[in-house]
């Protein structure tokens, strides 16, 4: 049997799960079994309270998780770690955790690579290879999980998650929407959804299905420009959506979730980062329930954007403050081990 004819447990529900069971002739009580050792990113082959005959046959049914770590680099700054990640089908993606005192947080990948096109990231250079599955998303996560556990048994896992890694994840909105269900359930990681940002580069019709969807998620949109004629030179997306109609979509969701919605900035040299433009960022989101993440640009080599300097970046953040717009400069981390989304992966390829 291929590896494409199998099952992914890592992308069932619970209710899917013991539809599986049923279906190899096994007892709904299989389920809850299959789902802990799931959880915990075990093989088949490592589920001990299993018989040999059962483990044989999910063996020949199924897979658990499609997501290996293949190669970790450990930042000596921040202890931030960067992940490649190989799939089954051999294609290769990459997520960063990053150590905080409240908790661990894991950047996961919804796709291999990217077609959004935008100017400042590497995992848009090749595109879009194909979407991940819901599995292949929490597969992520429990391959970290597992590490976690074998390198440090009394530290806690993974524990807020953000979706910002290769890919736009309204791009692949089913899978991404399975992927929250999934990681929320209470027979799975049962981690809050108020611990989970989902990143997206403004595309407006999935942004109101996502209000819609009840998930109180925290949602990124990753803006980069105080007008349209600036954000077309960074980002294709900007050609078919709007600031306007993009802050519409946000007010939407601020109103049907009642959480406040970040955005992304990042300053780049001679493009997004005068007073003028942070004047003009300032007006567009005055009222709104929002907050700024200022980021400096981290330079792509097949790029020839340019970071600003440090007394842009300071210069920014106070203009917005003096307009009294919420805003932080984003903590770098993993700045010596390729920490920006697709670098590690296009050296690998």
């Amino acid at each position: 049997m291929e590896l494409g004819d199998k099952t992914e447990l890592s992308s069932l529900s619970f209710e899917e799960l013991q539809a599986f069971v049923k279906d190899i002739g096994e007892g709904a009580f299989r389920a809850k079994q299959l789902s802990e050792w799931i959880k915990k990113g075990a093989e088949i082959s490592e589920m001990t309270n299993l018989s040999k005959a059962l483990r044989d046959k999910l063996e020949q049914k199924a897979y658990v998780n499609g997501v290996h770590i293949r190669e970790v680099l450990t930042s000596k700054l921040d202890g931030t770690e960067k992940y490649l990640y190989e799939l089954v089908d051999g294609n290769l993606i990459e997520g960063v955790r990053m150590r905080y005192h409240y908790g661990d947080t894991l950047c996961v990948s919804t796709q291999v690579g990217c077609r959004m096109g935008c100017m400042f990231c590497a995992s848009t250079l090749d595109g879009c290879v194909r979407n991940l599955s819901a599995g292949e998303i929490l597969g992520q996560v429990l391959a970290v999980n597992r590490r976690i556990r074998e390198i440090a048994p009394d530290e806690k896992g993974i524990h807020n998650i953000v979706m910002m890694g290769s890919g736009e994840p309204l791009d692949n909105y089913a899978e991404a929407i399975k992927f929250l269900r999934l990681v929320n359930a209470p027979e799975g990681l049962n981690i809050s959804l108020r611990n989970i940002s989902l990143s997206t580069c403004g595309l407006v019709d999935r942004m109101y299905r996502l209000a819609d969807e009840g998930l109180p998620v925290t949602l990124s949109v990753s803006l980069h420009a105080p007008n349209d004629e600036i954000r077309r030179k960074l980002m294709p997306a900007a050609n078919a959506y709007s600031i306007d109609d993009i802050l519409k979509a946000c007010r939407y969701y601020i109103e049907k979730t009642g959480r406040r919605v970040i955005f992304e900035y990042a300053l780049t040299d001679g493009i997004n980062c005068s007073e003028r433009d942070a004047d003009e960022l300032s007006t567009r989101l005055r009222g709104m329930q929002c907050h700024v993440n200022v980021i400096p640009l981290n330079e792509v080599k097949e790029r020839s954007l340019k970071g600003p300097t440090p007394e842009q970046v300071e210069r920014f953040i106070a203009r917005l403050e003096q307009r009294h717009i919420s805003v932080t400069r984003r903590r770098e981390m993993g700045d010596d081990i390729q920490g920006a989304c697709g670098q590690l992966r296009r050296s690998r390829m």
